[in-house]
């Protein structure tokens, strides 16, 4: 009961919301070019939804981001084992990613569309820059959050290396790999958006320039919020997964007992 309880607030709060938002839009006669009011917005996405752009712009964009994701995550990952597993490593590359990093990837997103071309590749490329840094960091820190004495602990029972990555740093790592991949997600979207708006196809982002060239405001507004929820449904998808890898972690038993207790009130 409690689960649906808490559903139905939620609900409520976005109702609550668009209502606000709805009435204080036209209270003010603010004009519509500036700010729509949802009822225009819900208008502008039924007919997009009828005609079927938005679904095909965004199974476009849903592409890059996975893609580049995928691709970040990867590198990220294997980047930061290597920084992990190397002091020396870690100080003759980390200042160079640093560097790489603090560049503006508004910055480099015409770049990457120079080099790679309108299509699906610059897109992928620089969802994959932004999602590489912040799972990089969270995966050097997890697997030096390793217990020393249990490090020393299986060297004296004569494990190897790879024994030791695989049965006590990487399992350690884990709860801060998996929040690196949750910010690493949000930010994928963020930079095929980004990458669609320098230069594009096809792509929500681009169907936003579109918009904005035509004065389209309450179509910028429907591609927007399809855009917010599809990074909830792709934040809920690794939440998901998150709590079936994790289920020896103390936090996610607590937060499940804690879930079971309110469903038994």
């Amino acid at each position: 009961m409690s689960g649906l309880r808490d559903a139905t607030l939620r609900v409520l709060l976005l109702v609550v919301s668009l209502a606000g938002w709805e009435a204080l839009v036209r209270a003010l006669h603010v004009p519509a070019f500036i700010l729509p009011p949802p009822s225009q917005v819900g208008a502008a996405l039924y007919r997009g939804a009828v005609s079927g752009i938005y679904l095909q712009h965004l199974w476009i964009t849903l592409a890059e981001t996975l893609l580049g994701f995928v691709a970040g995550s990867v590198v990220a990952f294997v980047v930061g084992t290597a920084l992990a597993a190397s002091r020396r490593t870690e100080y003759f590359l980390y200042p160079y990613i640093v560097m790489f990093q603090s560049m503006p990837k508004v910055a480099l997103a015409p770049l990457v569309v120079v080099w790679f071309g309108l299509g699906l590749t610059s897109k992928v490329v620089s969802a994959a820059l932004i999602a590489f840094f912040p799972l990089l960091v969270n995966t050097v820190v997890g697997l030096r959050s390793a217990d020393e004495d249990r490090i020393d602990l299986m060297r004296s029972l004569a494990a190897s290396d790879m024994q030791i990555f695989r049965m006590l740093r990487l399992p350690t790592a884990l709860p801060f790999i998996m929040a690196g991949l949750e910010v690493a997600m949000v930010f994928s979207l963020v930079g095929a958006i980004v990458a669609e708006f320098v230069g594009a196809e096809a792509g929500l982002g681009m169907l936003i320039q579109s918009r904005n060239f035509s004065m389209d405001v309450a179509g910028e507004f429907a591609v927007l919020f399809i855009l917010a929820g599809m990074g909830l449904l792709l934040n809920a998808a690794l939440v998901t997964v998150r709590r079936r890898v994790l289920f020896w972690d103390p936090s996610q038993k607590a937060a499940s007992n804690g879930s079971a207790l309110k469903g038994g009130l």
